[in-house]
């Protein structure tokens, strides 16, 4: 998740103790992490609908990629914009992002 850019080690710190003493243990809490990466260039979409849709939605992008001259770098990345114990899910949406730099 994209955090603002004056959020702290710290300030995440403080806010994973927050959600410790107020939720209690969580195992998936410990795997919480704050992690910075520059991707550089990039393609990505919005994908709205179902998780198990989402190799459909990557296919635009293989193509769009092909047609454009671009090849796949680095890691691919999912960005949740919705919460998926609320949302319908075909109305979930997912920003899907691919690192890319051009095919020589």
């Amino acid at each position: 998740m994209m955090l603002p850019a004056h959020i702290t080690p710290a300030m995440f710190r403080q806010a994973v103790q927050q959600v410790l003493a107020k939720r209690g243990e969580n195992p998936a809490l410990a795997k919480v992490r704050l992690e910075s990466f520059a991707e550089g260039r990039c393609i990505q979409i919005m994908h709205i609908g179902p998780y198990a849709d989402e190799p459909r939605t990557l296919a635009v992008m293989d193509e769009y990629m092909r047609t454009h001259g671009l090849r796949f770098r680095g890691k691919h990345h999912e960005i949740y914009m919705g919460d998926p114990r609320r949302s319908k899910p075909e109305k979930l949406k997912t920003v899907l992002r691919h690192a890319v730099e051009r095919d020589v």
